[in-house]
């Protein structure tokens, strides 16, 4: 029997090859899933596993950081007691005349039968780092699914608007930051009442677009969400205008902002509840009714005869 000795090598496909097919592979992949989120499913399948792996990582170095920073803050912790003791004390009457004035607010509200603004709760999440991307400007927190947060909630802090939840997971979310070039938010100038919108830079600033050059917008100025989106509450802090370029030969001024909240700072934010839907009035409930029910009865007679 004639027997063959096996090859030395095992030969395959060549090299080149081999990399040209997983390239077109991954370009075809990062194609269907930014057209499609084809591979969304996948990424929270994912994050299932990689999230115990993940605080396993963490867990050291947060073992190493919390036993440097528990004799520091006792004596800090003390400090800062005692002093929000005496500013408490301090403001003891301004806050009972605001709570007042919030009383008489609303009493004045039924009175004009103004709608009162809308109340809503949060919940407070930590920051655990940083997108990889270096090109957008995002944050995973530690809450996702399993404490009932969906896509679209407003993050704030304690000073103003940090961003919007775009991305959730099982047991994180991500948060899009408003300094994030693909993120846009509906502002008021609180001066004068102009309403603009505001977008990301992706460098830590914002820029007030579709303003007029000759619009009445001052260095200083305060911008507000207007509420208008559905998604932020109106009257939330978001940006101050630092620098206007106005040139006669261009129609809209560059208005250059940066955000009034620690954007890029703070460890802890708030992950606002979804806004209530606004009921319609009975008036153009009726009115569309009327409207919707206007064809059906013409289409009736036209079969009638």
């Amino acid at each position: 029997m004639d027997h063959q000795p096996p090859p030395f090598f095992k030969r395959g496909p060549a090299p080149l090859a081999r990399l040209s097919f997983y390239a077109a592979l991954s370009l075809a992949l990062i194609f269907i899933d930014s057209r499609f989120q084809t591979l969304e499913l996948l990424r929270q399948g994912v994050s299932l596993f990689t999230h115990p792996i993940q605080k396993a990582a963490q867990a050291p170095v947060e073992l190493l950081q919390n036993a440097g920073n528990y004799f520091y803050g006792i004596n800090r912790f003390q400090d800062e007691n005692a002093r929000l003791k005496r500013a408490q004390l301090d403001g003891a009457e301004t806050l009972l005349r605001t709570q007042q004035l919030e009383v008489e607010n609303e009493r004045l509200r039924k009175l004009l039968d103004i709608k009162g603004r809308q109340k809503t709760n949060g919940r407070v999440t930590q920051i655990l780092y940083a997108a990889r991307d270096p090109f957008s400007r995002r944050i995973i927190v530690d809450k996702g699914q399993q404490d009932n947060i969906v896509a679209g909630q407003p993050v704030v802090d304690d000073a103003g608007v940090v961003g919007q939840v775009t991305r959730v997971f099982p047991f994180v979310s991500e948060i899009t930051l408003i300094t994030d070039k693909d993120q846009a938010v509906p502002v008021q100038v609180v001066r004068n009442g102009l309403r603009s919108v505001v977008f990301g830079l992706g460098n830590g600033q914002l820029e007030l677009r579709y303003m007029p050059a000759n619009a009445d917008v001052q260095n200083g100025d305060l911008l507000v969400t207007s509420g208008l989106d559905g998604i932020f509450l109106p009257g939330l802090p978001v940006a101050k205008v630092v620098h206007i370029e106005r040139d006669t030969s261009y129609s809209f001024a560059r208005i250059y902002c940066v955000p009034v909240a620690g954007v890029e700072n703070f460890g802890d934010v708030m992950v606002l509840d979804p806004r209530e839907a606004i009921p319609l009035p009975a008036q153009l409930t009726s009115e569309a009714a009327t409207a919707g029910a206007k064809p059906s009865a013409k289409s009736g007679a036209k079969k009638k005869d």
